[in-house]
């Protein structure tokens, strides 16, 4: 089958944000899945000549590759953690911060992926649960992304990781089951158009840019969480996440600005620290909302994490709050 570039590209675009969503999944960070999706695009460039559509849709075609691709890669790569996937919780909010040389999970901005994607799927790309999934061997990671999120049948599963649908039922049980410790839930995300939940946000970042650490602890639940990747020192409880943060103001200051914006279908913040007359990029903010409050803070200060959410760390913003941002 002969086919020029531009109906390749206008049979494939469709799926390209899809395809960043899933290569995401699987290595857990925003660069490396759009350099999978474009090595994905390549593969798939050059071999579309043999593509035939009786046995298989183009989306599915294109994430049996990105699939492969993602094995591939993961061969060479260390898995992403989070902290609290890494080490023991700290019990003293004042103790040194210790960073950890490893390279962590990152959120991923929802910008960059298909709104239905986010909707329909958000469940599978909360921060929590992708962090989960880094802990499964590769291929076990795979077949739960192919059964669970994508809702292929053992058959079409075995025939993209050439195995037979026993083996694919049997690592799709081992994967369960391991999540299954972890206790995330659906119902537990937080949607970014789900106004009462972006408003506990909201009255948070109200809270921190008054410095007001009680009225900022009380919008948390008991056993909230609070990581800040790549320190490792993580933080359980409301009475040590708010020691902490007023450890924060000691030390960088008490003037903050925050932008909302989204991640992993979740309410997130881009965070900026008074320097001087300019306020700087400081980090990313991912939450956790549950019908009780907010239940996980997850802190990234990473210039790569910053870069994909459209920041340049070090840049300068007037003193007057930073654009909102969508």
């Amino acid at each position: 089958m002969t086919v020029s570039s531009q109906d390749f590209d206008r049979r494939t675009e469709p799926y390209r944000r899809e395809l960043v969503a899933h290569c995401y999944r699987m290595l857990g960070s925003v660069h490396e899945a759009e350099d999978l999706v474009q090595e994905t695009l390549l593969r798939a460039w050059r071999a579309f000549d043999r593509y035939d559509e009786e046995r298989a849709s183009v989306r599915t075609w294109l994430h049996r590759i990105a699939t492969n691709v993602c094995l591939t890669a993961l061969r060479s790569r260390a898995r992403r953690p989070l902290p609290s996937g890494f080490v023991a919780a700290s019990t003293d909010p004042e103790a040194p911060m210790v960073v950890g040389e490893v390279p962590w999970l990152q959120p991923v901005p929802d910008a960059l992926l298909d709104p239905a994607t986010v909707v329909a799927a958000r469940g599978s790309l909360r921060l929590a649960l992708v962090a989960a999934m880094q802990l499964l061997p590769a291929r076990q990671r795979a077949i739960l992304i192919l059964r669970d999120v994508l809702d292929w049948s053992a058959a079409e599963v075995a025939e993209t990781l050439g195995t037979t649908p026993a083996a694919v039922n049997s690592g799709l049980q081992r994967a369960r089951a391991r999540l299954g410790a972890v206790a995330v839930h659906e119902d537990q995300v937080a949607e970014p158009n789900d106004r009462a939940r972006r408003a506990v946000v909201d009255r948070y970042v109200a809270a921190f840019e008054r410095a007001d650490v009680a009225a900022l602890t009380r919008l948390l639940t008991d056993d909230a969480v609070l990581e800040m990747p790549p320190v490792l020192n993580w933080y359980v409880g409301r009475e040590a996440y708010g020691r902490f943060i007023a450890r924060v103001f000691a030390m960088r200051g008490t003037d903050w600005r925050m932008a909302p914006t989204s991640a992993n279908g979740q309410p997130a913040v881009l965070a900026y620290v008074r320097d001087g007359e300019v306020y700087v990029p400081h980090t990313v903010q991912v939450f956790d909302v549950t019908g009780r409050g907010i239940g996980r803070t997850v802190v990234f200060q990473h210039p790569e994490v910053l870069a994909a959410f459209g920041v340049t760390p070090g840049t300068a913003s007037a003193v007057a709050p930073p654009a909102r941002i969508s």
